[in-house]
């Protein structure tokens, strides 16, 4: 049997914390993801405007497998900043590689990030940028509890015409496998039928977690409906996340259920994977599921990891609240 984990939430999985942090004025946030030590992790690209830090470095023919955290920041290249600033963070508490007796921990943070530098907050910071301060704040804030919606990384994000948001879901099975996802969705497609509002997840959906109000019975002949504009620029879209398992991976294995999950955000997203998105997703094992896996359970993780993507990315758009210029999904279709 299958189920919603008992939070809903990728902290569901045994070894998982979240943390997140926001700035008002702003108007940005951050999300940090701690695992247990020794987590195993990999990652895929597929958007065409990726903004993001070590993610070739956990590559499956690379050394590094390992990861102490993952940060996603919105701010563009700004964002990345705040990966650096936890990194001094847990490297003070002596978390990551001690190359020797009298040397620093090294932590491995990677992170990717969003752009949300036009969602109509100060972002006159000058030499001050706030996601140093952000980056700290959300490790200190590590909890088993997420908010979802205006909340971290999703807090200025935008997904298609409408705000958009942090989001989380979770599965767990009888036989003790858990699988969570964590997404903060700034998309330049849209996430449902701009016509009927009903998200094109619904088919992924559980227990009217993002509304119940059912799959769009037809796609509208308007392609670009519902998209955050009709005339894109580069680099100021995207989607980022993060999908936990406690099963046993090792990095390859972690690199394909990346690749799997990334379907979740095609059933999620229309358009997807656009060349102006930097879409992003982190595979996270913390392998406290003591028992060995076979091919079919690798399909197994990696179907469910395209599906709480899914079902994270309409959280995420369904719990946000309306700011600034942004409107919500209630505010417009409730």
């Amino acid at each position: 049997m299958i189920s919603t984990g008992k939070r809903n939430l990728i902290t569901d999985v045994d070894g998982v914390l979240v943390g997140n942090s926001h700035n008002k004025k702003v108007c940005t946030g951050c999300t940090v993801i701690t695992p247990i030590e020794g987590s195993i992790a990999s990652a895929d690209v597929r958007g065409g405007a990726p903004g993001t830090r070590e993610v070739g470095a956990l590559n499956p023919y690379n050394l590094v497998d390992t990861v102490d955290s993952i940060v996603l920041s919105g701010g563009s290249t700004w964002g990345l900043e705040a990966a650096s600033s936890v990194g001094n963070y847990i490297g003070l508490q002596g978390r990551g590689y001690k190359p020797s007796k009298n040397s620093k921990h090294v932590p491995m943070i990677p992170g990717a990030i969003l752009y949300d530098l036009a969602n109509g907050g100060d972002k006159n910071w000058e030499d001050n940028s706030p996601y140093n301060d952000l980056g700290v704040e959300a490790a200190e804030n590590l909890s088993s509890e997420i908010i979802l919606g205006n909340s971290g990384a999703g807090y200025g994000a935008v997904a298609g015409s409408l705000k958009g948001g942090l989001g989380s879901a979770s599965f767990i099975t009888s036989d003790g496998l858990q699988v969570g996802g964590l997404f903060a969705v700034n998309s330049y497609g849209s996430v449902v039928d701009h016509e009927t509002g009903q998200f094109w997840a619904a088919t992924d959906e559980c227990e009217k977690e993002f509304g119940g109000r059912g799959a769009p019975n037809k796609a509208s002949l308007n392609i670009l409906g519902g998209t955050s504009a009709f005339m894109p620029k580069p680099k100021q879209n995207t989607t980022i996340g993060v999908i936990a398992t406690n099963a046993i991976l090792d990095s390859r294995s972690a690199k394909r259920i990346a690749i799997m999950s990334h379907s979740g955000m095609s059933r999620a997203i229309r358009p997807i994977h656009s060349p102006v998105d930097g879409d992003v997703i982190f595979v996270l094992s913390t392998s406290t599921l003591k028992r060995e896996l076979s091919l079919n359970d690798i399909n197994i993780i990696g179907e469910l990891g395209a599906r709480v993507c899914s079902r994270s990315i309409a959280r995420g758009v369904y719990e946000a609240k309306s700011l600034k210029e942004m409107t919500s999904w209630k505010e417009k279709y409730e």
